[in-house]
């Protein structure tokens, strides 16, 4: 059965989930990271040298204005209109632009394109691969790029993983984030569209700890 979302319900759990990140918005600096991990995995460059990037779920925006600063067109899609208040006020500025919408709606509804797609830990965890990567596919400059992280999947735990707010009691707010094998994640690129594909966990830096699962394809280099 396929999971059911209630965008209410998650546009109000991605609003706490604002308010609590707050600081890292108006007390941080910019920076671009793929991994859970300070100083460790790639950078930017993992996205080519776009003049054009969408980020999908951007969070506090810390990763768009990076990229605003060194002079790409830089627009990110946030479920929280809380959040994105707070980021248009504290990276606008910048040159970055942030748009209140559901991922998978924005991409079905914008008639841009963009030379990268990107999502850290964000929107490309929270929605169904199947019915987003095409999407993403078709909003892609041809040989653009598609890069994404999120944590790896917890074996033998695949597919569509409920998640409560704050733990199990209050109101029940949940959402659900996608897991796969990196296996299966090129394969659903693959399906998609994609080619030159990798996808990969990449080791924390201390042993035993979680590590990153990244993923970069492109479109092809003629329009379809």
């Amino acid at each position: 059965m396929p999971a059911r979302h209630d965008l209410d319900s998650e546009r109000e759990l991605w609003d706490a989930f604002a308010e609590s990140t707050k600081d890292k918005v108006f007390d941080a600096e910019p920076v671009f990271r793929w991994t859970q991990y300070v100083g460790h995995g790639p950078g930017p460059d993992l996205l080519g040298a776009p003049a054009t990037a969408l980020e999908l779920g951007c969070g506090t925006g810390r990763a768009l204005a990076h990229l605003a600063q060194r002079g790409v067109r830089a627009t990110g899609v946030d479920l929280s209109p809380v959040m994105v208040a707070h980021t248009s006020e504290r990276w606008g500025p910048l040159g970055a632009r942030f748009v209140c919408a559901d991922a998978l709606e924005y991409l079905r509804s914008t008639t841009e394109t963009y030379d990268a797609v990107y999502s850290i830990f964000g929107a490309v965890w929270f929605a169904d691969p199947a019915r987003l990567l095409p999407l993403i596919a078709e909003r892609l400059n041809p040989g653009g790029v598609l890069a994404f992280s999120h944590p790896p999947a917890i074996p033998g735990a695949y597919g569509p993983q409920g998640m409560y707010k704050g733990g199990f009691a209050g109101r029940a707010l949940y959402t659900y984030r996608y897991s796969y094998t990196p296996r299966k994640w090129g394969n659903l690129l693959r399906r998609a569209g994609f080619q030159d594909i990798d996808v990969h966990v990449l080791a924390a830096p201390e042993r035993d700890h979680i590590g990153t699962l990244i993923a970069r394809a492109t479109t092809p280099q003629t329009a379809r």
